[in-house]
């Protein structure tokens, strides 16, 4: 089987990274993190699905919901998530535009309660990306572009060795993406193995 990271070359492009932190991304630093257990391999990428208030997009709340500087009264929805604190790494716009808010090397509060091919803790391990959407619907090719760009970045500096969703590793709990998520596409678009997709190599969870 061919190793994606074996077709790498790291000595001829200056890396897009510093200290996790992705050039092309605009920041927005959040204080929802922590540090990684020592020693910890960042290899899975978890994608979720996010719109503050649901079905809306583009209003910055999302943001803000990242950074702990959401109006808790600025719509009625707010007030079921009032206190919330959570983070990803990355959220990606309807427009394709890029956000960090948490260094690749620190633990991102996105996952919660998971776990991975037997491994529990996913926020251990793992790098979180939102794309702003409604669970089940579709994304626009503007995301999967920015997506595709960002996740083959991301495995130029770290060891992914899988893609899924917040569906695959918290079944019965979230079910985000959703429905609409194009997975053979973005795994078309990236060339990696089916092995890397549980949406695909299972061919058993929709999401």
């Amino acid at each position: 089987m061919t190793d994606i990271h074996a077709h790498i070359d790291t000595d001829t492009t200056p890396s897009p990274w510093t200290d996790g932190w992705y050039r092309y991304a605009h920041q927005c630093r959040s204080p929802n993190f922590g540090v990684r257990p020592a020693h910890t391999a960042i290899d899975l990428v978890v994608l979720h699905s996010i719109s503050l208030p649901p079905g809306e997009f583009g209003n910055g709340h999302v943001q803000q919901l990242f950074c702990n500087q959401l109006d808790w009264h600025a719509h009625p929805y707010f007030q079921q998530i009032q206190g919330l604190e959570v983070s990803a790494h990355f959220f990606i716009q309807r427009g394709g535009e890029l956000w960090q808010f948490v260094s690749c090397d620190a633990r991102a509060w996105h996952a919660g309660v998971s776990q991975y091919q037997g491994r529990s803790n996913c926020n251990d391990y793992s790098i979180g990306i939102e794309l702003e959407g409604l669970e089940g619907g579709v994304f626009e090719c503007a995301q999967y572009e920015t997506l595709q760009a960002l996740i083959a970045a991301l495995a130029c500096h770290y060891p992914i060795r899988g893609v899924c969703g917040h569906a695959h590793v918290a079944p019965g709990r979230k079910n985000d993406p959703g429905a609409g998520f194009d997975w053979t596409r973005l795994q078309q678009s990236l060339g990696f193995p089916d092995r890397y997709f549980p949406v695909l190599a299972n061919d058993n969870t929709t999401g």
